[in-house]
């Protein structure tokens, strides 16, 4: 009796040991986190935690919850209006799933609402409540005032500052201590912008074609020195950001003279694009010019005449802004006319349009352009004569000759 009374007690001892360590295995492995060439952030406790652009922490916490959890449904169908009252607290919807492609992380909560982390160089969010109205609230590294109804600016003690921006039915608030929070309506979004200084006006400009649905996409196009690193194989020189589900963009080709994109919307009112290109991507970001299905858009003169170009549908018009990031780069900002698939085009003016696009094009290593081998025979050289190819065959071929005779004798 006394054997199994003992015997007994270790089961019992050994079950609760188990059972104590087996929450904080489980709570480890929920724990998961993305770490792109520009952003890093994980996902525990219900929550994106130490959201990271550039090495520097911009957001401590984020969490969503369904606005009828939050505190039932007021008028407009954002909940009761928590979006002005940033003091209210929310536990968080559970983080359903984690998931990475080509230089973006995507999160699911239990709520129902997405979010879409980009890696590119202004750490792009989108919140999107797919399965109704929420509540998203934010805890920042830094100081938060409200500008109007749908944007938060963040300041942080660096100087660099970031934007929530709300896009659809909603609204949002800031309290002192650094807490933001938003409520939208089904369907709609919230979005953070960071950059690396004081945002300029042409950026506060981007932000309200952002906030009022103008802005149809972004594309960010990397440079040779910021194209390593990322936990997706780093190789990716390119992110592209759409704002609604009418519309898809890809960067279809590029060059150190020119990069092509193509833009499409299932409905045919113009938008504007944003590409934002590194100038080490490109020859002079001074002479670039924009072409729209191979015709040469309009340089424009101020945001005005882009946003008549999208409304009006007159023609196609561009801005070439400066970006306030610190890695050189410029910001084209193109209205657009119309759609349904439209091919757009940024090149340098100096290069009198013969730019040629990366894909198939030898790049002297034996190998086209977009990295299969150059089987055709052509080696770049003119069809007059031997190129260098066969002059390099003929001198090896003479090579082995005289080696032969040499063991011969």
């Amino acid at each position: 009796m006394r054997i199994r009374s003992v015997i007994l007690t270790a089961v019992l001892v050994v079950s609760l040991i188990g059972a104590a360590a087996a929450p904080a295995a489980t709570q480890e492995a929920e724990a998961e986190g993305y770490s792109g060439a520009f952003i890093e952030f994980e996902t525990a406790n219900a929550a994106v935690n130490d959201y990271t652009v550039n090495g520097q922490v911009v957001v401590d916490s984020l969490r969503v919850q369904s606005a009828g959890e939050a505190g039932g449904s007021g008028e407009g169908g954002v909940g009761v209006g928590v979006g002005a009252d940033s003091t209210v607290s929310i536990d968080g919807a559970a983080v359903q799933s984690q998931s990475s492609g080509s230089a973006r992380a995507s999160v699911a909560f239990e709520s129902g609402a997405q979010l879409e982390a980009n890696d590119n160089r202004r750490g792009v969010v989108r919140i999107t409540a797919d399965g109704g109205d929420q509540v998203v609230q934010a805890n920042v590294s830094g100081d938060a005032s409200q500008e109007g109804d749908g944007r938060v600016v963040v300041s942080g003690d660096d100087g660099a500052q970031g934007t929530f921006i709300v896009v659809g039915e909603g609204n949002i608030s800031a309290s002192g201590d650094g807490q933001v929070t938003a409520a939208v309506g089904e369907g709609g979004q919230v979005v953070y912008r960071q950059y690396d200084g004081e945002r300029s006006d042409s950026e506060q400009q981007q932000e309200q074609f952002i906030q009022d649905g103008t802005a149809a996409a972004e594309l960010f196009v990397r440079g040779a020195a910021d194209s390593e690193g990322g936990s997706d194989g780093g190789d990716n020189e390119t992110s592209v950001v759409t704002y609604d589900g009418d519309t898809s963009a890809e960067v279809t080709s590029r060059s150190e003279s020119q990069i092509n994109a193509t833009v499409e919307r299932t409905q045919q009112q113009g938008k504007v694009v944003i590409v934002t290109v590194a100038e080490s991507a490109v020859q002079s970001a001074e002479s670039l010019e924009v072409l729209i299905d191979g015709e040469a858009a309009a340089q424009a003169n101020s945001y005005g005449e882009i946003q008549q170009s999208a409304e009006e549908g007159d023609e196609p018009r561009y801005l070439v802004r400066q970006s306030s990031s610190a890695e050189a780069a410029v910001d084209v900002v193109v209205g657009i006319d119309g759609f349904s698939e439209r091919q757009l085009s940024i090149q340098d003016a100096n290069d009198g349009g013969e730019s040629t696009p990366t894909e198939g094009m030898d790049d002297g290593n034996g190998t086209d352009g977009d990295g299969e081998t150059d089987t055709d025979g052509d080696d770049g050289s003119s069809g007059d004569g031997p190129g260098f190819g066969a002059l390099a065959g003929l001198v090896a071929l003479a090579a082995a000759l005289v080696a032969a005779a040499t063991r011969r004798r």
